[in-house]
């Protein structure tokens, strides 16, 4: 599998937010993050196209999904070592997949394809249609959300995806998911802790006797 798309492993609880435009991912991912003082990682692909619309006037094209999925999965992969025992994920190369087959008569890049498949995640969390939609130079469809966010359903349920569906408002979406997370967090032992390896590092330091040579420097 291509390097620049593969998840690199890390112990975390890993969620992903997955499903149409404009159905609060963001918001939730920026809540969730907060709630367990972690770092969530943002999607590539608003930054990548909001530069293409300003200087080109132009949306997403065939060719712009593995430099997006690449991005991605960078992001991914960097702010993971910044996270505290859960790694949050405004999306994933499976909802890249998804949008590809949408928007392309059903075509998807195999490097692309083979990445979206064998990259795993504890949880994905569906979010519903039940939101207002918020126009911005790069959302289009409105009147397709419903054909739109059942592809992201099948897409799941395809690929035997865990996943929860999260309808309401925000306070009802953020008590289910951190209900279920916390869930999550009781089954999984020894996860990794950004701030643990401060707490190690500092601790290094403090011990180091001052005659001790530091082949660092």
């Amino acid at each position: 599998m291509e390097k620049a798309l593969t998840q690199q492993p890390i112990n975390l609880v890993k969620v992903v937010l997955f499903g149409p435009e404009s159905t609060g991912k963001t918001t939730l991912s920026g809540q969730l993050a907060r709630h367990y003082n972690t770092v969530w990682a943002p999607e590539f692909a608003r930054e990548y196209l909001q530069g293409k619309w300003n200087n080109e006037r132009k949306t997403c094209e065939q060719h712009d999904l593995i430099p997006i999925a690449e991005g991605q999965m960078d992001l991914e992969n960097e702010l993971a070592k910044k996270a505290d025992k859960v790694l949050i994920c405004d999306t994933d190369l499976l909802e890249t997949k998804v949008y590809s087959e949408e928007y392309y008569g059903g075509f998807v890049d195999p490097k692309l394809d083979e990445a979206a498949i064998a990259n795993t995640y504890d949880i994905y969390f569906l979010t519903y249609i039940d939101t207002p939609w918020e126009a911005d130079d790069l959302r289009d469809r409105p009147e397709q959300r419903l054909e739109m966010f059942k592809a992201f359903e099948n897409a799941l349920k395809k690929y035997n995806r865990p996943y929860v569906l999260l309808k309401g408002n925000k306070e009802t979406r953020l008590k289910k998911a951190v209900a279920i997370i916390d869930a999550l967090l009781t089954k999984k032992e020894n996860l990794y802790s950004f701030s643990d390896t401060l707490t190690d590092l500092d601790m290094h330091f403090m011990h180091q006797s001052p005659d001790t040579p530091n082949y660092d420097m």
